[in-house]
């Protein structure tokens, strides 16, 4: 039964790196398309080592601080990236602002 659910994790892992792979097809901004590509990715890698975890309890530790820390630092790169796409036109004159002294 545990090997069927790491199994499972493990193939819905690979979807979802398929799945962001797959968006970088599309037609959207490059900061888009990167931003959709890190939270597939996150979410993919994080649903592999739960799989590695079933197998193998005894590593919780290390698998445990992979998880965490592909969250904190997925999470913060994908938020970043999805500032960086939006076209506000106060983010556009804050950063006019900041460049002219």
């Amino acid at each position: 039964m545990i090997k069927l659910l790491s199994d499972l994790c493990i193939g819905v892992g690979l979807i979802f790196w398929f799945w962001g792979t797959s968006s970088l097809l599309t037609r959207r901004s490059v900061l888009f398309k990167l931003h959709n590509l890190s939270v597939s990715d996150t979410l993919g890698s994080i649903s592999i080592i739960t799989g590695l975890l079933l197998l193998r309890p005894r590593e919780w530790p290390l698998l445990l601080l992979a998880i965490l820390s592909l969250a904190l630092w997925n999470t913060m790169l994908g938020y970043v990236l999805a500032y960086c796409s939006s076209s506000s036109p106060m983010r556009t004159l804050n950063f006019r602002r900041r460049s002219d002294g």
